[in-house]
């Protein structure tokens, strides 16, 4: 009986020490995150503003929310908060929450805050910029913008976890709190990993709001249309989200398919060829052609079967095409970019974007931009193979940053003793998809999304001078995704007279907001 009493009292002690040393841990836990100097990110913020624009001629009350939605983990991490993304939301005043389309928007990078789609394309404030030029210092003209899209839908621009006000969450210990920002910085920074946080923002965006009964449409820009394959693959087949459409501009859904550095890929030449329009148009652009055509549309019909043709079957054959044969594909691709026919064959007729951005314009010691080959700037190398820097990017940067830290702060009354990120701060972005090894390709996952919802419209927007994202590549990738025929109906393109930033071009802002809105209209199901 001792022995037992002995026993039970030990066996009772245990039982009850268990819950105490979980609710010691517990509290540990507690007092760390609250001590954490992330612990004020984990509560949402917001702050509520009025205002009105005027599209195209129409006058739209709206209310303005700037906020932040927090994101957390999943299983036993679900009160675990991960990270704080900025948004800011524009809802037209009186419109019936129900049947009022939301649409998500967002830049690419990857890394890239969403002040580019924000300031330069829809919101209802736009900055003024130099049409292909650099645009003077400040001040700076940040004007009503005649073509914001609120008259079509409700928008909720994105900040991408590390980027503008957006911030990755360690709520620990000061001790712990590298390793768990390193472990945060992991997860986020990668392909699957960035397209499940922008998944759990719009399923609690929707709840926040109430806007789940609401036609939802996605808007990704650059790299941000690689997200939103991702993204609406999640959305359908993982949460259940049916969207009404996917609008994409400046698309790149295959990496293999990038003009940047296609030598790092020997033996496959589908970069050059697929590049080659937007080469010509450059050309024409800037009068290098030696026998330009009238307009571009004829131009580009002409270069595209060239390209497809004659130009595809000669880098096919490789070291097996006949010197004679070469020599004649040169004096071609000179008629078509302008580049000097001896330069072409040293090249053995494959241009990357970064050689023709720095040779097009050699002669007068500039290179063209990549994002939008209309500008041009001095080479910081004239001797140089390719391009150091982006003149367009240079040109018009300042202007979105200048104006967009002041109408944030000033008008949203968002942001007073915060950084405002332009760029996430990573080392390192894991391409890896679905852990493939191989070259970054999202075009299943859209193809997947539309074979979910077979209703689902796909809109693609592209420039003619856009060198990073060419335009007959996106045309190349949607034409061969692995979809049933009937569905291909559900894909409409527009092409414009601008570059990467269509919008930064105003008759194409114009042209764009238009094509948009009536996409919008004729898929809201209303």
């Amino acid at each position: 009986m001792r022995k037992f009493a002995s026993w039970a009292a030990l066996t009772a002690l245990c039982l009850c020490a268990t819950p105490m040393i979980a609710s010691a841990k517990d509290a540990n836990k507690a007092s760390d995150a609250a001590s954490s100097p992330d612990a004020a990110l984990a509560t949402p913020q917001k702050s509520v503003s009025s205002g009105s624009v005027t599209v195209e001629g129409k006058r739209i009350q709206y209310t303005a929310v700037a906020g932040t939605i927090v994101l957390h983990g999943k299983g036993d991490d679900e009160n675990t908060p991960t990270a704080s993304l900025f948004y800011v939301a524009y809802f037209k005043k009186g419109a019936d929450p129900s049947k009022r389309p939301v649409t998500f928007l967002y830049n690419g990078g990857p890394g890239s805050a969403s002040v580019w789609l924000h300031m330069g394309a829809f919101g209802p404030r736009r900055v003024q910029t130099s049409d292909h030029t650099h645009t003077p210092a400040a001040p700076y003209k940040l004007v009503n913008n005649d073509y914001s899209l609120l008259d079509a839908s409700d928008l909720v621009f994105i900040d991408a976890p590390g980027t503008g006000f957006s911030r990755l969450i360690a709520q620990t210990g000061k001790d712990k709190r590298d390793a768990l920002m390193k472990k945060r910085a992991k997860q986020f920074y990668s392909v699957d990993g960035d397209g499940q946080a922008f998944a759990q923002f719009v399923t609690r965006f929707l709840s926040t709001y109430g806007r789940w009964n609401s036609p939802k449409y996605l808007f990704g820009e650059s790299y941000g249309t690689t997200r939103s394959a991702v993204l609406s693959n999640i959305l359908e087949n993982q949460d259940s989200v049916d969207l009404n459409g996917v609008v994409l501009l400046s698309q790149i859904l295959s990496f293999d398919n990038s003009p940047d550095s296609p030598s790092d890929n020997p033996g496959v030449d589908q970069p050059y060829v697929l590049a080659l329009p937007t080469y010509a148009a450059t050309a024409w652009y800037h009068h290098k052609l030696p026998q330009p055509p009238a307009d571009l549309p004829t131009l580009m019909k002409q270069v595209e079967s060239f390209a497809t043709g004659e130009y595809s079957q000669a880098l096919a054959a490789g070291s097996m095409l006949d010197p004679a044969r070469k020599q004649a594909v040169a004096e071609k691709l000179h008629q078509y970019t302008g580049l000097p026919v001896a330069y072409l064959v040293k090249a053995d007729l494959r241009v990357s974007g970064p050689m023709f951005e720095h040779e097009l314009l050699s002669k007068e010691g500039d290179s063209t931009g990549r994002l939008d080959t209309r500008f041009a700037g001095p080479s910081m190398d004239p001797m140089s193979k390719t391009i150091q820097y982006d003149p367009q990017s240079s040109a018009i940067s300042s202007a979105y940053v200048a104006t967009f830290n002041n109408y944030v702060r000033k008008t949203l009354k968002f942001g007073q003793n915060k950084h405002y990120r332009l760029f996430a701060g990573f080392d390192h972005w894991d391409f890896t998809h679905d852990h493939n090894q191989q070259s970054l390709n999202v075009m299943t996952d859209l193809a997947e999304a539309m074979k979910a919802n077979p209703d689902l419209k796909v809109m693609m927007n592209g420039g003619y001078y856009d060198m990073a994202t060419p335009f007959f590549a996106a045309e190349y990738e949607l034409d061969h995704l692995p979809i049933p025929q009937r569905l291909h109906k559900n894909i409409s393109v527009h092409l414009y007279q601008s570059g990467h930033m269509v919008y930064a071009h105003l008759p194409s802002l114009k042209k764009l907001h238009d094509n948009v809105a009536a996409f919008i209209r004729s898929t809201d199901h209303g």
